[in-house]
């Protein structure tokens, strides 16, 4: 599942684009034909209209052809660059600086800063400033009546593109403050969106599972009748009572479970306590599951030294218990679970010798998304919906966890990694 994103973080809208194109193109066309037609001012008419109709080409192109809804940043960048050319163009053979409508030469650059990378902005910075340096010193004359001639003084001349560029400076660098502030808040905005979707996934399961838990009612009421039985038959026998008693005891346990989640599928594990830290919690996990396997498990919490105790979080016992349930499932033999602490940060490494992740979901970072499956063929059967690792991933980060997923290097195995700001823990 695929959560729905707002827009790249660097990129223009191309119909907000494109039209704004069309709107500079048509008021250029305007001008120039009022100023040869109405006016009947010398100028190269002949140049200036070959520029407009070639950019209102570029904009056919940019509108028919190019199929992405958002420009990415390149492609942005290459276009304004173009269009800051076009104005420049166009002022070179209508008055250079002299122009009146030499301020529009900085917009493209303005409208960068507000979209675009730091780098892009300043790349058309620099080429505007060259532009406007360029057509200081040369441009052919200000249209004018054959009997009038347009002169203005040296520092007059000067101090315009001074201006302009001064006032580009500071017009980019508010527009660049902007741009953050707003892609701070579209990135926020994606957070909302991702977390009220994967909310709305936790309920529906919460629904599947209560429904689940009727369906199951049944078979498991059978298996704990066959169990008690079989349990008074071979009450006399060592050999095989220990496992009988054990079936009994986790039939009963599973029972009980279905029970309460048939009433509420949020109901917690009874062992949860107030005031756990991550270490009761991971030896409390890690107990229950040393009951039905015969898997070695192994807590190193020799660089452990947080003290601080965690108010009662049914989801952090259910997250990590699904991730090291995952471990247990897939490990050959050994599951691994470091816990470390420093003075800003609490990091849990869940470590298996098993076969690993697929590496097609570890490739395109699909892990942690409900209902995938692998295209490695070889390992398509061991790998489920991907529902564990999605609620295990979601239960955690909503508690303010950082979840990463790699395969082991030196030996075959699967990795999570889950890390706490020390800060974000006491929250909880």
């Amino acid at each position: 599942m695929k959560f729905s994103k707002t827009s790249n973080l660097y990129s223009l809208d191309k119909s907000t684009y494109v039209n704004l194109r069309w709107i500079g193109y048509i008021g250029q066309l305007i001008t120039v034909l009022v100023v040869e037609f109405f006016l009947e001012f010398n100028f190269n008419y002949f140049s200036c209209i070959s520029i407009i109709v070639l950019s209102i080409l570029t904009n056919l192109y940019l509108h028919f052809y190019i199929k992405e809804r958002q420009l990415n940043n390149l492609k942005s960048t290459t276009f304004l660059g173009y269009d800051i050319l076009q104005v420049g163009l166009l002022i070179y053979f209508t008055g250079g600086i002299t122009n009146p409508f030499i301020f529009l030469i900085i917009i493209p650059s303005v409208f960068s800063s507000i979209y675009l990378s730091k780098w892009s902005s300043i790349f058309l910075v620099i080429f505007t400033i060259i532009l406007l340096i360029i057509l200081t010193f040369f441009y052919h004359d200000l249209p004018h009546p054959d009997t009038l001639h347009f002169h203005a003084p040296n520092y007059y001349l000067y101090a315009i593109p001074l201006s302009t560029i001064i006032g580009l400076i500071f017009l980019v660098y508010f527009a660049s403050k902007f741009g953050e502030e707003s892609r701070i808040k579209k990135k926020a905005y994606d957070k909302l969106q991702e977390l009220v979707a994967k909310e709305n996934e936790l309920l529906s399961l919460g629904g599947q599972a209560a429904a689940a838990a009727h369906s199951l009612g049944t078979p498991l009421s059978t298996i704990l009748l066959i169990s008690k039985e079989l349990q008074k038959e071979f009450k006399d026998n060592n050999k095989i009572k220990k496992d009988i008693d054990l079936l009994v005891s986790q039939s009963n346990r599973c029972s009980d479970i279905l029970k309460k989640l048939s009433l509420n599928p949020n109901i917690e594990d009874d062992f949860i306590g107030m005031n756990f830290s991550l270490l009761d919690y991971l030896n409390e996990i890690v107990r229950s599951f040393q009951e039905i396997s015969n898997k070695q498990f192994i807590i190193n919490s020799d660089l452990y030294k947080n003290s601080l105790k965690i108010i009662k979080s049914s989801e952090i016992i259910y997250g990590l218990r699904n991730f090291i349930g995952n471990a247990n499932k897939f490990s050959k033999n050994k599951i691994e679970i470091i816990i470390i602490s420093n003075q800003k940060n609490t990091e849990i490494v869940i470590k298996d010798d098993g076969p690993g992740f697929p590496k097609d979901l570890i490739n395109k970072h699909r892990l942690g998304e409900p209902y995938i499956r692998t295209t490695d063929q070889i390992n398509i059967s061991k790998y489920g919906l991907g529902l564990g690792t999605f609620i295990g991933k979601t239960l955690l980060e909503k508690n303010f966890a950082n979840i990463s997923f790699k395969n082991r290097k030196s030996i075959s195995g699967a990795e999570v990694k889950i890390i706490w700001k020390n800060s974000d823990l006491s929250k909880i």
